[in-house]
């Protein structure tokens, strides 16, 4: 049964061999993009709103998804690689709907335990964001799960080794960076993506399956965040 995904592996094995020998500037930009390019944005969005406010978000989500649509391009055109050497298209279809669900349950877990013994979540930040439209919100999640997997996971991890660190290097550089990106939600919002970023990240190095890390970091952010209010 896991013969897919091991074939899986060892494909993306020999194209970071391959890709190893050719290190590109690229490469690097890309990098720097995907690990510094959502704390940019967010510290210019808050120089010019120091509050959340509808106007900031749409800023923030647009130069967000714009950020990524600029990665991809430099895969493609840059580095002339495929997507699966970021972890896109590496396993079935319904195997990533499973294993993604499976990510939201564990990350869930965690996030609850953590937030109910740090009492996250009801801090001026959390009442801004509370306070934009329904359907924004539900936009917001959708990016962090598919945009921050993309940085974080995908590209980060994948490139990382590329450029020589070893695999726990490779995913603890960016989940550190990841964490401390959360700071604005003070020590609790951090610890919370720090353990659930940890969870992502070990998911990854061990299926390299970019699409179930989207859809369970996307599934558990809509579960905290859009159902509560859809059934207040």
């Amino acid at each position: 049964m896991e013969t897919d995904n091991i074939g899986a592996q060892s494909f993306l094995m020999t194209e970071g061999s391959a890709m190893a020998k050719r290190i590109s500037r690229a490469t690097w930009v890309g990098l720097f993009l995907s690990l510094f390019v959502m704390l940019l944005v967010r510290q210019s969005v808050s120089y010019f709103w120091p509050t959340l406010t509808f106007t900031a978000a749409i800023w923030k989500e647009t130069l967000l998804w714009v950020s990524a649509i600029t990665l991809l391009f430099i895969i493609r055109r840059g580095e002339r690689l495929p997507l699966t050497s970021i972890g896109l298209g590496t396993s079935r279809w319904w195997k990533s709907i499973l294993w993604g669900l499976a990510i939201a349950v564990a990350s869930a877990a965690a996030g609850g335990v953590l937030a109910a013994l740090t009492g996250y979540g009801h801090g001026p930040g959390s009442a801004a964001f509370e306070k934009l439209p329904l359907w924004l919100i539900t936009l917001i999640v959708l990016r962090a799960g598919v945009v921050e997997e993309l940085f974080y996971r995908g590209y980060a991890i994948e490139r990382l080794q590329a450029v020589g660190l070893k695999p726990a290097w490779a995913a603890g550089i960016p989940l550190v960076i990841f964490a401390l990106g959360h700071w604005t939600g003070g020590a609790a919002n951090i610890l919370i993506a720090l353990v659930l970023g940890a969870i992502l990240s070990a998911f990854y190095l061990w299926r390299r399956d970019l699409v179930a890390n989207m859809i369970g970091h996307g599934t558990v952010d809509f579960v905290a965040n859009v159902l509560p209010n859809l059934f207040s």
